[in-house]
This record gives structure tokens, sequence and C-alpha cells, in this order.
């Protein structure tokens, strides 16, 4: 399993809070529980203070997005730099779980379990595989969706780094937008020309 794939425990954990509509999914240990998906044995050492703990992560993790999507690349760094001095990660190679044709293993590198508590290892699990993320593919990858109200983060995967919605759905939603934007000025304008228009037209014919 490449460590980029762990970048997914930043988004998804940035995203359990939508700031513009005033909804936080993050207020249990079962919502704790749930971030860790599969990592069903790290979820099991959540407790009530690792919500607190992880939306402290959570803020510093979206100042990070939020940084990269306004250009500043170097705050962006810095702060993930000090987040991974806070929660460092442990990579182990692994080979247990892959296996080749003839039954050796596929040798790999993954991320091992913090011993202390179940935030700190999500967090150092999501800081590490955001920064893997960040040096293979660019610190422009990170982005804040543009759809308001909504602010989700996201990975830009595009082929020319294009992205500016955290989904489809927004894209659309934005577009139409726009596109009903777009006619009202119309409408507004010719309903300030026509009048001007017409006066015109009435003196060309005296």
């Amino acid at each position: 399993m490449e460590l980029t794939y762990y970048s997914d425990y930043a988004v998804r954990l940035v995203n359990t809070e939508e700031p513009l509509r005033g909804t936080d999914s993050l207020t249990s240990v079962n919502a704790v529980r749930a971030l860790f998906g599969e990592a069903q044995q790290a979820a099991r050492r959540a407790g009530d203070a690792d919500v607190v703990r992880l939306r402290g992560v959570r803020t510093r993790l979206r100042a990070v997005f939020t940084a990269a999507a306004e250009g500043d690349e170097v705050r962006a760094v810095d702060l993930l730099n000090a987040l991974l001095l806070e929660y460092p990660a442990s990579p182990q190679i692994s080979g247990h779980d892959y296996l080749d044709e003839e039954g050796r293993p596929r040798w790999h590198l993954h991320l091992a379990e913090h011993p202390s508590n179940a935030s700190a290892g999500y967090a150092a699990t999501a800081c590490m595989g955001l920064a893997f993320h960040l040096t293979e593919v660019g610190v422009d990858r990170l982005g804040i969706c543009e759809g308001a109200p909504c602010r989700n983060a996201y990975i830009d995967t595009s082929t020319n780094r294009s992205r500016r919605y955290c989904s489809d759905r927004c894209a659309t939603r934005a577009n139409v937008a726009a596109y009903r934007a777009r006619k009202r000025r119309e409408r507004e304008l010719s309903g300030r020309t026509a009048p001007s228009s017409q006066r015109a037209i009435a003196s060309g014919e005296r």
C-alpha cells in the first residue's frame, strides 16, 4: 500500500466539519471510530478524550489545506511540519497482506499503529500521508472547495491541476448558480438599455 493513500485520513478528518453550515459530525466516540475505516484495531482504542484531541488536529489540518488553496505553499508546509513534529509516525515494512503468484510477500511500507492513544495514531497517519502526497505531487494539489457554502478539503488528482470543487455535486451546483447569475445580469442589463433604444427609434421616426 502506498503511503500517499494515508492522505485520505487528513481529508476525512477535515471534512467532518462544515464551518459555513455550522455542522460538525465529530461529536462522539463512534464518530472517531468511523474515521479509521478498516483499521478497526486502532479504532477500538478510541475514547471520549479523542473527540476533543482530533477536533484540535482537524483545525490545524484545515489551516494546511487553506494555506495551500490560497497559494501560500511555505505556510502550508510549515504548518504541516509542526504537526509532523508533534505527531511522529512509524513507517514499517510489511508483506503479510500481499503475496505474489509464488506465495512470497510483496514487501511495502505502511504506517504502524501509534501505541499511546487513538487520536495520536490517527493524527500521525494523516499527517504523514499528507506529507508524502504533498512532496510527491505538489502543495498546489491541496485545495478547499470553492462551491459555497461548502468548504470541504480535497486533493486534486486531475491531470491538468484544474480541480476547484470537492465533488461533482458541488461543481454542478456552482455552475448552475453561475449560469443563473449570468442570466439575471443579462436581464437587468436588457431592462436598463431597452428604454434608451426605444427612444432612439422614436427619434429616428420623426
